[in-house]
């Protein structure tokens, strides 16, 4: 990769689950990350403006929600648990992306606490990673910070962990969240480490679907532990899933795209989505303004898997769906319906 590259991504390369080495990723211009605003400020461009904020009763991870919750009326938030990318126990780094998720109707929740405004921004460094989190490697061998590669600063079970604080708060009287999630429909999601620690989680019964995001398993067999603290993240592991599944990378020579192509061939008898953009690497554009195209997908998809739209389907089914039309998308499915990739559009190389 490039030297110019910032640190973050750097990182990110050898836990994102690259089969082989290639060629050097391009570095592509992006549109400045949006001014900073205080997490209390709404965000998001779905009809329910969404907060990032510290719940005391899950200081190891970061809330996103609609900001007023009065305003949801009868619909209940279905759960979202995110993994970050380059294991960062910095629950803000992904905020764009994630603010506008529970902006249209969804309760996410990302692993680590809210770190420094500039995580939100395009770099980051060792300064910026935030402490590990407990039992996970970084936390276990206490190592020097211009150590490399790093040990994962947070494991697959974080995920897990605000998914069982979310259902207990729908349970809880006085909870703000009583009554009001929909503790049937669950995602796990994550980037590039997060996305290993993600295809883990979505091993727990409780899981609906899984979204996998400049990532894919490692061939090697344990070492989505060593890298990632995700024991059921092998090769192996992707074909016992039994939900469904989206993909979505960068192009070709992002470094997660042949890793993220091959989990894809493995997913057995599930619904299963592969998509990748051109002219976008392994950051995707989760720090674009409201997260972006990427954030759009992962709306669609999280709004069809776990609230039923149909309308939303439409992005991912039959031969005309909506990234099918879009010139710089390439997809393919299985067991969706008609195949995106009868359009011809998938292509790996180019």
């Amino acid at each position: 990769m490039s030297t110019l590259r910032p640190i973050v991504f750097l990182m990110a390369a050898g836990l994102a689950g690259a089969v082989h080495a290639q060629p050097a990723e391009k570095e592509y211009p992006a549109p400045p990350p949006p001014p900073w605003v205080s997490p209390d400020t709404p965000q998001g461009s779905g009809p329910f403006k969404a907060v990032m904020e510290a719940d005391p009763g899950l200081p190891t991870h970061t809330v996103y929600r609609p900001a007023d919750l009065a305003r949801l009326g009868a619909e209940k938030l279905p759960i979202v648990a995110w993994g970050n990318g380059a294991c960062l126990n910095v629950g803000n780094r992904f905020r764009y992306f994630l603010s506008e998720i529970a902006s249209h109707g969804f309760l996410a929740i990302a692993t680590g606490p809210i770190g420094p405004k500039e995580a939100e921004g395009r770099a980051t460094s060792a300064s910026l990673r935030g402490n590990p989190a407990p039992g996970s490697p970084g936390a276990l061998k206490q190592l020097p910070p211009d150590v490399k590669p790093r040990p994962s600063d947070t494991t697959a079970a974080q995920l897990l962990d605000a998914v069982t604080w979310a259902i207990a708060e729908n349970s809880r009287r006085g909870s703000p969240y009583y009554g009001r999630l929909d503790t049937g429909k669950v995602a796990v999601m994550g980037q590039s480490c997060g996305g290993v620690q993600a295809i883990d989680a979505a091993h727990d019964p409780r899981v609906t679907t899984l979204g996998v995001w400049n990532s894919g398993a490692w061939p090697d067999k344990g070492r989505g532990w060593d890298m990632a603290a995700a024991r059921k993240a092998d090769k192996d592991d992707v074909k016992t899933l039994k939900v469904s599944a989206i993909y979505i990378s960068g192009e070709p020579l992002e470094v997660a795209f042949k890793n993220a192509d091959a989990d894809f061939e493995l997913l057995q008898g599930v619904p299963a989505f592969r998509g990748w953009r051109e002219n976008t690497g392994h950051g995707g554009t989760y720090r674009e303004p409201d997260g972006g195209e990427f954030a759009e997908v992962a709306t669609a998809w999280l709004q069809w898997q776990l609230k039923g739209n149909q309308e939303s389907a439409r992005m991912f089914t039959g031969v005309d769906c909506g990234l099918c039309q879009r010139p710089h998308w390439h997809v393919k499915s299985k067991n969706l319906g008609a195949p995106p990739a009868a359009t011809g559009q998938y292509k790996e190389t180019r």
